[in-house]
């Protein structure tokens, strides 16, 4: 194990590609991490700049080959989760390779992890170490067990009111909505401990609980309060809850969602499919104000009978030609072959989207970021392969010669590059 190494100031390193131009450059973070929350914090820091070294066990950690796969039997998962970082493996589970992770982070001064608890790797040692240590820590539930996205998730109540109107039994989301917006706030978090730390010099110790931000998210949007005032949320199927949307039958045999907002939405969709005076006379006849919202969603059933004779009358091309330069909120629903048929054609052209060639995987459309700065789009940085940058960060970041990484790779205490 090397020995201590003195912290550098406020943890600022140069990040290994050189003068990015992107905010966090000369951020280094160490991540011990798996699966979606964690790695997707710790992927948002590395594509502002931050050179993010995650460390895994030699061999993978949990998620190192988590579906969907590639062709090549190689996790798209693991590697979307994980662009732009560098990969270091050691043997977590001997006292030698967590002295040397410990050296990692006394040197970077900042850590983002849900890995459990660890001789040699918990905050008060680590913080004995590096007095202005950032430590940010996911952990499942406040106060201690563990929850993943799908537990929480139906904890909550929300399986409970997806799905069709008249269907008998939960129905789990397909997409991890909490893991994501778990990892966004521990980037968030992270960030604003190191901006304390600019201004003070203190470090901070960050917990945030996945149970608390699936909670908290369900207490902002109104659900919990709506069912504490005796009126909890039921299934509605694709209806849209509080005002008006639905999907449509088109007369090409394909489906169209229409949500209106605000009063000028309604209005152009009315004036966009010539239905005004026949939405007029239904308000009419039913006492109703279709500017408003709350009428909209109360009499949805009538205004659907309304609309869906003109969407089936029409292709989903005159529709869209129908809706041009209006404010009206639609969307044909495609599938995920269709956005990937065409060599990608749909994915083309966006501008997120760019060409990577991922070592393992081969080549494929990829996001790079989505904060785009001075309406620059970086592009996508490719992950790394399991430990490709071991032996480089250890003689980077610890001054370690190559005859001492030798030595440890020969004792297995470090991993060979996959």
């Amino acid at each position: 194990m090397a020995g201590e190494v003195a912290g550098e100031a406020v943890g600022e390193t140069s990040t290994p590609e050189g003068p990015s131009g992107l905010p966090l450059e000369g951020m280094r973070v160490i991540e011990l991490s798996s699966f979606v929350a964690s790695p997707l914090g710790g992927m948002t820091l590395a594509q502002l700049g931050a050179d993010v070294i995650r460390v895994d066990q030699i061999g993978g950690g949990p998620d190192i080959d988590r579906w969907p796969l590639a062709p090549s039997g190689r996790s798209l998962y693991w590697a979307g989760l994980n662009k732009g970082k560098r990969s270091v493996t050691v043997d977590l589970r001997s006292a030698e390779g967590r002295g040397l992770v410990a050296d990692l982070i006394a040197a970077s001064g900042i850590v983002l992890t849900n890995a459990p608890r660890r001789d040699g790797l918990t905050y008060e040692e680590l913080r004995e170490r590096r007095p202005d240590l950032i430590h940010v820590q996911l952990i499942g539930r406040r106060g201690g067990g563990n929850a993943v996205d799908y537990t929480v998730n139906a904890a909550l109540g929300f399986p409970l009111v997806t799905g069709p109107e008249d269907h008998d039994g939960p129905v789990n989301h397909v997409l991890p909505a909490w893991d994501v917006a778990c990892g966004l706030y521990l980037a968030v978090g992270l960030l604003a401990a190191e901006r304390h730390r600019l201004r003070t010099g203190a470090g901070r110790r960050l917990e945030v609980a996945l149970s608390d931000v699936a909670l908290a998210t369900a207490g902002n949007l109104g659900y919990l309060a709506e069912a504490q005032f005796g009126e909890p949320r039921r299934r509605i199927g694709n209806d849209l809850f509080g005002d008006f949307g639905r999907d449509f039958a088109t007369g090409d045999g394909r489906r169209v969602l229409v949500v209106t907002l605000t009063a000028r939405h309604w209005r152009d969709l009315l004036a966009a499919t010539g239905l005004g005076e026949v939405a007029e006379a239904l308000e009419r006849a039913l006492g109703a104000d279709f500017t408003k919202a709350a009428d909209r969603y109360a009499y949805r059933e009538a205004l659907c009978g309304v609309l869906a004779p003109w969407f089936a009358a029409r292709t989903c091309d005159q529709i869209a030609k129908a809706f041009e330069g209006t404010s009206v909120l639609w969307s044909r629903y495609r599938d995920f072959a269709e956005l990937a048929a065409d060599d990608g054609a749909a994915l083309r052209a966006e501008p997120l989207m760019g060409e990577l060639d991922q070592p393992g995987i081969g080549r494929h459309l990829a996001p790079g970021s989505p904060l785009v700065f001075d309406g620059v789009q970086r592009p996508p940085g490719p992950a790394p392969l399991l430990g490709q940058h071991t032996d480089e960060v250890l003689g980077e970041v610890l001054s370690l010669p190559e005859d001492a990484l030798a030595d440890l790779r020969a004792r297995r205490v470090i991993g060979e590059r996959e």
